[in-house]
């Protein structure tokens, strides 16, 4: 192992000469297989976390990250590994050392080589491969990968499709590692926020274009060069891929990075750059799309969230708990409870774990509950607590009768009896919440003992209570950027667990106006139920048979991605207990909203499936056995502000809007498996009534769906609607008394 000292580059023509040395030096070498692991990713998505620790030694499904990205590259033959550190290098090296299988010169260790390199002065992944190509230190073909990449893909089909397009053509440069997001909603697609398009034509796999979709920036259209089309006739816009950044190079790909110091990020700047100017560097890049595996980069808080479900869930075997990566790792599966268990983990009789992973000698208290949700190593959980989709690193405690929700709780943090802990939160590195205390739901708490530069936080009692430690953590202010930078930069969505309007100064009303104006959405693209929410759709890939400009429309892949992740999200909050609010579900719903530029009739749909979903299992006996009234009214009012978003973001004022909605209830009902048509039309007149009596629908609404064709299409709506046929008549009497009524007056 070497520890080396670097800085930026001081040109172009250096790093040319880096490179030739590379291969010069060593000939044997060009059959080892390197790559280079890059782990400062110079964000700040997982603040205030990684003040005090790097991304990729935070746990994921209570492993550090950096060992999942290891493991991929040992799995696919990896003999020598560059580590690129910048912030917090000395707790990166520290972790490899001590590290049974990964420290150099373990018996245990599958690389022949592992060096850190250092550069302290590095402000982007530029600096970084510049850097890189002025060393020599690569012989030949690379694997590129950041420090947090969680993949099972074999690289062996891709790296022999690389080389072999390499001996015919000494210009191919770069294949980027691809998957699909396939034929089903895909969640991955989603927590991405950024959407990347890539046009790739389908002979050769050349990637002739690329181009990053910013959900803030909805006028933005995809526009493609004449020039680059006239190379294949046979192209592929593609914006179903997930998008890892494992990327297979060549020495040639340093010295593109080393000519332009304008290059700071591997694809907005660097593919986008070489692709463009392809004719003036001679040097083409592909795309090899994996038709198996599972790869993705945690690079946000809900990747991270995302990726420990996949993890939790066997959706990235072999990495899963009872794989055991750490050498100390003592995971079972437990059939009984459908959970993951260390050795040493005490669970009381009454407590209930399911869907979840616990670290060794953690103790759950009597009475208590875990959900899906991921918990370290000797953590104490008091008795009658409650957890749910939450992810609480080693040696937490949680006092009793405490909840938590949708939330990290970092190394050693205490929370105190009674507390509440509400989605989204974040609370780092031994911070104390004292007894009785319920954090503020907006904005969402990110508590930490450090301030943004690293310096002790003066508590705040207000936020963490008498006898708490800790503040609320805020980033320092860019002073170079703008507001209106500040508006569209992607990240501000990327500050906790889900989307977050918090800071932006988007109302609900100017959301809509985010929505494409040549949407390619229609109101008679079939309906997605509430039963069919989760099967399989197709995804976005548009042939390109001319040579015309493109607009850039919502693919279907996103906008069946927004509809299953919206409904899943509505209906976990209907679900939860009643003395509950909805104003994070809003906040959540419109967040998603902005990532898919979802339009309102999209929203309108998973609305009204969502609360039909709700209202339907209420009918069943494992949740209460209600009658249809009962359903509906439990469904509509047990959460304050339930009805309040239906009529602002569900339904609206227009009468046409009002007809779409009650439409799209009796479709959601019908495609509610096990639910009869007689029963689904007693209660969607049940769920009309409600909405009627609370002015949120209007007789016009009503009687429009009523009128509407498309109510009586197929013997399953219409037995749905004849259910209503005595709330319509009385509508149309109480219409008919109110024109009579008014004619009186006239005639008086």
């Amino acid at each position: 192992m070497s520890n080396k000292q670097g800085g930026k580059p001081g040109g172009g023509a250096k790093g040319k000469k880096g490179a030739a040395k590379g291969k010069a030096g060593d000939e044997k070498r060009e059959d080892v297989l390197q790559a280079v692991v890059l782990v400062d990713s110079f964000e700040d998505r997982f603040k205030p976390f990684t003040t005090e620790k790097p991304r990729c030694l935070l746990p994921l499904a209570n492993v550090p990250l950096i060992e999942h990205t290891l493991e991929f590259l040992a799995s696919n033959g990896v003999q020598e590994v560059f580590i690129y550190c910048g912030a917090h290098s000395e707790a990166i090296e520290t972790f490899i050392n001590e590290s049974r299988r990964w420290s150099p010169g373990s018996i245990l260790s599958p690389f022949s080589s592992l060096e850190f390199i250092r550069v302290s002065d590095a402000t982007s992944v530029g600096d970084f491969m510049r850097d890189l190509d002025s060393r020599g230190v690569i012989a030949g073909d690379f694997i590129l990968v950041h420090g947090d990449v969680v993949s099972n893909i074999e690289l062996e089909g891709a790296l022999a499709k690389h080389r072999a397009r390499r001996e015919a053509n000494r210009d191919a440069c770069m294949t980027m590692v691809l998957t699909s997001a396939g034929t089903r909603p895909h969640p991955i697609k989603t927590a991405q926020v950024i959407k990347p398009v890539f046009v790739i034509c389908n002979e050769t796999n050349r990637c002739v274009h690329y181009q990053e979709m910013n959900p803030l920036t909805p006028k933005e259209r995809l526009r493609i060069d004449y020039s680059l089309l006239e190379i294949c006739t046979d192209t592929e816009i593609r914006s179903d891929l997930i998008d890892a950044q494992i990327d297979i190079c060549t020495p040639e790909v340093l010295a593109l990075w080393s000519e332009s110091f304008d290059y700071e990020l591997p694809r907005k700047n660097f593919l986008s750059g070489v692709i463009k100017d392809w004719e003036l560097n001679g040097k083409l890049i592909y795309a090899e799309v994996m038709k198996e595996g599972y790869a993705v980069r945690a690079s946000n808080l809900a990747l991270y969230e995302r990726v420990s479900r996949d993890v939790l869930n066997r959706r990235v075997l072999p990495f899963a708990p009872d794989s055991n990566l750490s050498t100390d790792q003592t995971y079972k599966w437990i059939h009984a409870g459908r959970f993951y268990s260390e050795n040493g983990v005490l669970i009381d009789r009454t407590a209930k774990v399911t869907r979840s992973a616990l670290g060794a000698d953690t103790n759950i208290g009597a009475g208590s509950t875990i959900e899906r949700s991921i918990i370290g190593r000797s953590c104490v959980i008091g008795k009658d607590v409650k957890i749910k989709d939450s992810y609480i690193w080693d040696d937490a405690v949680i006092g009793d009768g405490t909840v938590v929700e949708r939330s990290i709780l970092a190394n050693s943090a205490t929370v105190g009896s009674n507390c509440h802990i509400p989605k989204g939160s974040l609370l780092s590195f031994g911070v104390q919440i004292a007894d009785g205390k319920r954090l503020d739901s907006e904005p969402i708490p990110r508590i930490s003992l450090l301030d943004d530069d690293g310096n002790p936080a003066k508590t705040d009692p207000s936020v963490v209570g008498e006898g708490g430690r800790g503040a609320l953590y805020h980033e320092s202010v860019d002073e170079d950027s703008d507001d209106e930078d500040q508006q569209h930069d992607p990240a501000v969505l990327q500050r906790t667990l889900f989307y977050s309007l918090e800071g932006m100064n988007i109302s609900a009303d100017s959301v809509s106006t985010f929505a494409s104006e040549d949407s390619s959405e229609s109101d008679d693209e079939e309906f997605i139920g509430a039963g069919s929410h989760g099967e399989e759709f197709g995804a976005t890939r548009q042939r390109l048979s001319s040579f015309t400009s493109i607009d850039s429309n919502t693919g279907a892949s996103d906008a069946e991605a927004f509809h299953a992740d919206a409904v899943h999200g509505l209906v976990d909050a209907l679900q939860g207990d009643d003395s509950g609010d909805f104003d994070s579900a809003k906040l959540e719903f419109m967040g998603l909203r902005l990532a898919n530029n979802a339009s309102d009739s999209m929203m309108r749909r998973a609305i009204a499936v969502a609360f039909a979903t709700r209202a339907s299992e209420l009918l069943t006996p494992e949740h209460g056995g209600l009658t249809p009234a009962e359903a509906a009214k439990k469904a509509l009012f047990s959460k304050n502000g339930a009805l309040k978003f239906i009529k602002e973001v569900g339904v609206g004022e227009e009468t046409g809007e009002q007809s779409e909605f009650a439409l799209a209830l009796q479709k959601a009902l019908l495609g509610v498996k096990g639910l009869e048509a007689t029963r689904a039309g007693t209660l969607l007149a049940a769920l009309l009534q409600q909405l009627y009596s609370e002015d949120v629908l209007e007789e016009d609404g009503i009687l429009a769906w009523w009128a509407d064709a498309r109510s009586s299409e197929g013997d399953g709506l219409n037995k749905i609607k004849d259910k209503c046929l005595v709330l319509v008549e009385w509508l149309e009497n109480a219409e008919e008394d109110s024109d009579d009524d008014e004619d009186d007056e006239d005639s008086d």
